[in-house]
């Protein structure tokens, strides 16, 4: 049985950890019975009249259960995390649902959380049956934590800041590494080409792989032939024009 698990507004502005960091701490003290399929980071909008702590962004923990029954252990781990980790003063909400029941309401209301401003009566009101929970402060954190999952069940939406050996790749790989991990790869280029499994790829010291039909999917930009990088890093560095990207040695003229 897969669940999914929206966390939001957990953290204040001098917080030690953000949400997204808090539900992979979650994720990795998860008992035997379950397996964490992945943590999709859900960015929300930066808007004057929606209170936000910094980043305006939720995630959802998609985490796979071997017995229906352990459901009522996963919440009570969820909600314990939570009053433990929450920061003083945040707002904390938490949705918990299998995922065959977020509905095609839910995914409406999601991708209109992503747009403007909504309520906490919106967020109930669409939930139904769904569990949702408001675990302090104004309980505003419910709003989020049901947008989490319901763009996770669209599935065309955020990037993976957990997935399988994800944070544990080399920054200097080949195409099939990622694969292997399974990550799919997609060149995003005007004219893309189709990355090959001994194509290399560098710089890849920031991998967040975006969610696209459901799946994790990094999207590639051609350097040379037979070389890409991520379209999409961490504070990367910017190229001047006419400036080419460095090839790394160990990889420079090997690739096929």
């Amino acid at each position: 049985m897969r669940i999914y698990l929206g966390f939001d507004d957990t953290d204040d502005h001098d917080a030690p950890m953000g949400t997204g960091r808090l539900v992979r701490e979650f994720g990795y003290k998860l008992p035997d019975g379950f397996s964490l399929r992945g943590i999709v980071r859900h960015q929300l909008p930066r808007l004057e009249n929606i209170p936000f702590t910094s980043n305006n962004s939720s995630a959802c923990a998609i985490v796979d259960m071997a017995d229906a029954g352990l459901l009522d252990t996963l919440r009570r781990l969820a909600i314990e995390h939570l009053e433990i980790h929450c920061a003083p003063g945040s707002d904390p909400g938490l949705c918990l649902v299998q995922e065959s029941d977020v509905t095609s309401d839910v995914v409406a209301y999601s991708q209109l959380v992503t747009s403007r401003k909504v309520t906490q009566k919106d967020a109930m009101r669409t939930a139904g049956d769904i569990e949702l929970y408001g675990l302090g402060g104004t309980n505003d954190g419910i709003i989020g934590a049901l947008a989490a999952v319901g763009l996770t069940k669209y599935g065309w939406c955020g990037r993976f800041i957990e997935y399988g050996v994800l944070r544990d790749l080399p920054a200097r790989l080949r195409v099939h590494d990622l694969t292997d991990a399974g990550i799919s790869v997609v060149s995003v280029d005007r004219d893309p080409l189709v990355p090959q499994p001994e194509d290399v790829v560098i710089d890849a010291n920031w991998i967040r792989p975006s969610l696209w039909a459901g799946q994790p999917m990094l999207q590639l930009r051609n350097v040379q032939h037979g070389v890409w990088e991520t379209a999409h890093g961490k504070r990367k560095k910017k190229h001047g024009p006419g400036m080419k990207k460095e090839i790394p040695a160990t990889f420079a003229g090997t690739a096929q």
